[in-house]
């Protein structure tokens, strides 16, 4: 192995306040996802064989695959943020999409799966949990002004406007030298990214808190759709620029004899191909729940699906 990549591969940058922040929201869920696995397995044993079904029908609440789902996600963000990635980054163009992809498209689809919030909040203390619980239950109520504000501001046409700023913004030369010359703007792009995939992702996974009405399979396939046009579009010109976009990398080191156009060609490619590729992978995945008939349930009134319970995911209460 060369001294390079060795010295690449060795350059972790272990930064406190991701590291607990990423642990405490391991924390809170795994306990959360426990105490729920073990009331529900609980709740299975009193009850009589017909409840038992039904209590069975509800295990899917505390899966496993939840789990796995969650703690993937975050150490997919404890990847693009501690790794070698985020040294790379500073050096090379396409490793910084790569950064980019993972904070944008797989760390959040992971998280939002898995349902947090109603397993965050049950891996709080009790009185905490009844604190916390109450308080998103006042602010989340059906008739509360701040959950209509709330409701106003995410709608999907103004998320799907936030992502297109976001990501096309973030990547203005202008904004984009700046953000790899100051951390604490390097830090800033990160959390609108970040950001940006959650709200996004939130509408397509319907998590909780739920204040909107679940868009329907093929409303969400037009959503997961719509993403696709301008990242394909930024990746078409990064890959195919005659020049650097990006004055910041003419002044660094070169990495492995890869020139400043050949390493933006590259990225590129990774923003036009796998980053339009996840979009299309949940569009396949929603596709075959469509066509399946998967989901023929009757449209719900607002009172049925927007009460307190519903607000974290159905069929879990406090």
């Amino acid at each position: 192995m060369d001294p390079i990549t060795r010295a690449a591969l060795s350059s972790w940058d272990w930064r406190p306040e991701v590291i607990i922040v990423l642990a405490l929201a391991g924390t809170f869920y795994i306990t959360g996802w426990w105490r729920l696995r073990q009331r529900t397995f609980a709740r299975t044993q009193r009850q009589s064989e017909r409840r038992q079904r039904q209590t069975r029908s509800q295990w899917h609440l505390a899966a496993r695959w939840r789990l796995v789902s969650y703690v993937s996600g975050l150490l997919i963000i404890a990847l693009s943020l501690l790794s070698p990635i985020d040294a790379l980054a500073s050096q090379l163009f396409f490793m910084h999409m790569i950064q980019h992809l993972l904070l944008i498209m797989i760390a959040p689809p992971l998280l939002l799966i898995a349902n947090p919030m109603p397993f965050m909040l049950w891996g709080l203390p009790t009185t905490l949990r009844q604190r916390v619980g109450g308080a998103i239950s006042r602010l989340l109520h059906r008739d509360s002004a701040f959950r209509r504000g709330l409701r106003a501001a995410t709608t999907p046409g103004v998320i799907w406007l936030f992502w297109v700023i976001s990501v096309i913004g973030w990547h203005d030369p202008t904004a984009y030298d700046l953000a790899l010359r100051y951390n604490v703007v390097h830090d800033i792009e990160h959390l609108f990214f970040f950001a940006a995939g959650m709200l996004y992702w939130w509408h397509i996974t319907g998590a909780g808190p739920r204040i909107h009405k679940q868009i329907g399979l093929l409303g969400r396939i037009i959503f997961v759709l719509a993403a696709i046009p301008p990242n394909m579009a930024l990746g078409v010109v990064l890959a195919f620029a005659p020049q650097p976009v990006y004055t910041y990398y003419l002044a660094v080191p070169r990495l492995w004899n890869i020139s400043v156009v050949d390493d933006q060609r590259i990225g590129g490619v990774i923003m036009w191909v796998p980053g339009s590729m996840m979009y299309i992978l949940a569009i396949l995945l929603l596709a075959g729940r469509y066509f399946g008939n998967e989901e023929k349930k009757p449209a719900l009134t607002e009172k049925n699906w927007a009460d307190e319970s519903s607000l974290a995911a159905p069929g879990i209460k406090r």
